[in-house]
């Protein structure tokens, strides 16, 4: 096994190696620890079930601790990257690909958020899980994931980035159609697994034509190529990981599997939503910085595609009462900043970075305070039929509110500290998008401040609103509050923390980082755009408190054109339907229908024509003799008239 420390990655040159010592030789434990684990519990199968959901928690903690000593010793090299070269992987021809690990500080701080905000999500989940059957079985697809996004985020070339992400994808199936005996489950997974494949197809073209092009695919080989490539190859190839990006991270037009998503148990919804699936797409970018800001149209894509998923999330999140549905459009609105920082690309992508840790926080705090609520109301989900839980879920209420204050944006919490950063630097492009974009962005917060805002008040507060079958809503056991808590304090204090730090380490990947370029002059100052932003997110809370601080009715009530809109998810499953299933549809009942009646059709009349026929020739084998005489008596004067016929000149 090689071990390479490697200098900062430049879009354009030579990347030089020096020898790297110490613990940072053993990276490969951070995948193998919890992909062993979920080999040992799917193997031993029952034997395992009454200890193997602890083995799954453990391994995941674990490799946050190795993460953690990684992460200090990263910080003692002076180039603060190390690759190790395990072994050849594929060598064929000209092809030649390394099967190896990057750790570097993009890398490090991915690393960081999936083991630790995973551990707390798994710890969580022993709880949850506990009277499911399939808990051991269940903690073995967690592990799995868990292993297939640290390959993804710690390999050292794209080749080893789509063995994650194929993992990763694999691992989503398992875990959204977990329950697959309900229908919905099963469907949603089957979803889910589609449309992802749809981007991951762009992302393995994407791959053949860097193959193509460079020859290779290791990353710093990549980067150095780009120069060389032409203005259509590179906004081609990125457009292609662009899809890939999309398709992971539910972004605009491959958002619709992410909210069904929701049907796998919720421990499942906070790890897909808060510290694996949906960031799979932002880090990709991110990596692949050097490629996107190659090329500005590129950019603008990439941007254009964040704030309309930002709006188009929010809009949706509005008109929706299931409590993790809310928080599943959320997600998509959330990301859809973290691509609008990376598009925008220069500083723009460590802010991403800042926004997309915060929001691992107060994500997964909100995801399993929603999974404390549904413990605590017998697994009702409809926060129309929920109010008053203030006071019978304390803790789930304090831990709840702790992410609602930070989503929404409002200081000092995390949300605040990562998104305004964004929002300014959409004003900080240098034409007539600055306003397109920056105004997509404050009205986004305003937006977001509105809807999640009716989630916290339609859940905690205002009068009762039970089914008959909830008598006493009860907090829930200690295994599952004690996540909660410590996920709070980061929703408080991550952003604040990080906005700082977090740009600065990121300094050391070539294009990440807030102090190497200097920033334009946006068209309203920035403390303009901040109190613009603090003022639309107070006015869009402070509107849902006034409108729903007293609950609202348990049925659906007719509404105007936009919230029908809204609670049909603005048409895009329709649009989806009829554009790409219906005409699939149509076209594989006609070659169904061609392959029956056609394909088979002639063959099956072939088949009839050769067996009627020698079905009629059969009859001719009379086994009688005076039969076989005639016959051949008649063969006879046959040849003789035409021998005749010949000679007398009437056959020429």
């Amino acid at each position: 096994m090689e071990i390479l420390a490697k200098a900062p990655v430049e879009p354009v040159g030579a990347v030089t190696y020096g020898t790297a010592e110490g613990l940072l030789g053993s990276v490969w434990l951070l995948v193998a620890i919890p992909l062993v684990s979920a080999a040992i519990l799917l193997l031993l199968g029952r034997r395992a079930d009454r200890w193997g959901h602890w083995l799954g928690v453990a391994s995941v903690g674990v490799a946050f601790l190795l993460g953690l000593t990684y992460f200090f010793q990263l910080r003692g090299l002076e180039n603060r990257s190390v690759e190790l070269s395990l072994w050849d992987f594929i060598a064929v021809g000209d092809l030649r690909v390394d099967f190896g690990l990057l750790f570097d500080p993009l890398a490090a701080v991915f690393v960081l958020l999936i083991t630790g905000v995973g551990f707390l999500i798994h710890l969580y989940a022993v709880e949850y899980m506990a009277h499911d059957p399939g808990r051991r079985r269940f903690f073995a697809y967690f592990n799995l994931f868990v292993a297939a996004m640290l390959l993804l985020v710690l390999g050292n070339n794209y080749v080893m980035l789509f063995f994650g992400w194929e993992g990763v994808g694999l691992a989503s199936y398992l875990l959204i159609s977990f329950w697959y005996v309900r229908p919905a489950a099963a469907t949603a997974g089957k979803k889910a697994f589609l449309m992802n494949r749809v981007g991951d197809a762009g992302l393995l073209i994407g791959i053949f034509i860097m193959f193509a092009t460079l020859g290779t695919t290791q990353y710093d080989e990549v980067f150095s190529g780009v120069g060389s490539l032409t203005a259509t190859t590179v906004l081609l190839l990125g457009l292609l990981l662009l899809l890939g990006a999309a398709g992971k991270s539910g972004q605009f037009p491959l958002q619709a599997w992410l909210p069904d998503a929701m049907e796998g148990p919720t421990p499942v919804s906070a790890l897909i939503h808060a510290a694996t699936m949906v960031t799979a797409g932002v880090y990709l970018i991110a990596r692949s910085n050097p490629i996107f800001s190659a090329n500005s149209t590129l950019q603008l894509v990439v941007v254009s595609v964040g704030a309309l998923t930002l709006l188009l999330g929010a809009i949706i999140g509005m008109a929706k009462d299931d409590i993790k549905r809310v928080l599943a459009w959320s997600t998509v609105s959330q990301i859809g900043y973290m691509f609008l920082g990376v598009g925008l690309g220069g500083a723009a992508y460590a802010l991403a970075i800042v926004h997309l840790l915060a929001h691992g926080f107060f994500k997964a705090n909100m995801f399993l305070g929603a999974g404390s609520v549904m413990h605590g109301m017998k697994d009702q989900v409809d926060i129309r039929r929920f109010g008053g839980l203030a006071k019978y879920m304390k803790i789930t209420w304090l831990t709840f509110m702790a992410g609602w204050l930070a989503i929404i944006g409002l200081p000092p919490f995390s949300g605040f500290f990562s998104k305004e950063p964004i929002i300014v630097a959409a004003f900080e492009r240098d034409d007539w998008t600055a306003w397109l974009f920056g105004m997509a962005a404050l009205l986004g917060a305003g937006l977001t401040a509105f809807y999640m805002t009716r989630l916290f008040v339609l859940t905690f507060h205002g009068p009762a609103r039970w089914t008959e079958e909830i008598d006493h809503p009860h907090e829930s056991p200690k295994l599952m509050t004690i996540p909660l808590i410590l996920l709070a304090v980061g929703s408080i204090g991550a952003g604040a923390l990080m906005v700082g730090p977090v740009p600065e380490w990121l300094e050391a990947t070539a294009g990440l980082g807030g102090g190497s370029e200097a920033a334009h002059e946006t068209v309203l100052s920035h403390l303009a755009i901040t109190i613009l932003s603090i003022g639309v997110t107070v006015v869009g809370a402070g509107l849902a408190w006034f409108l729903f601080r007293r609950g609202t009715a348990t049925e659906p009530q007719p509404a105007g054109v936009l919230v029908t809109a809204a609670r049909k998810n603005l048409y895009t499953d329709a649009v989806n339907e009829t554009v790409f299933e219906k005409p699939g549809i149509f076209l594989t009942r006609a070659l169904v229908y061609l392959d029956n009646r056609g394909i088979d059709g002639l063959v099956n009349a072939l088949a009839a024509g050769v067996g009627g026929g020698s079905g009629r020739l059969r009859r001719l084998q009379t086994g009688f003799v005076r039969s076989y005489a005639t016959t051949i008596l008649a063969g006879a004067l046959l040849v003789v008239a035409a021998f005749l016929a010949v000679e007398a000149g009437w056959l020429v």
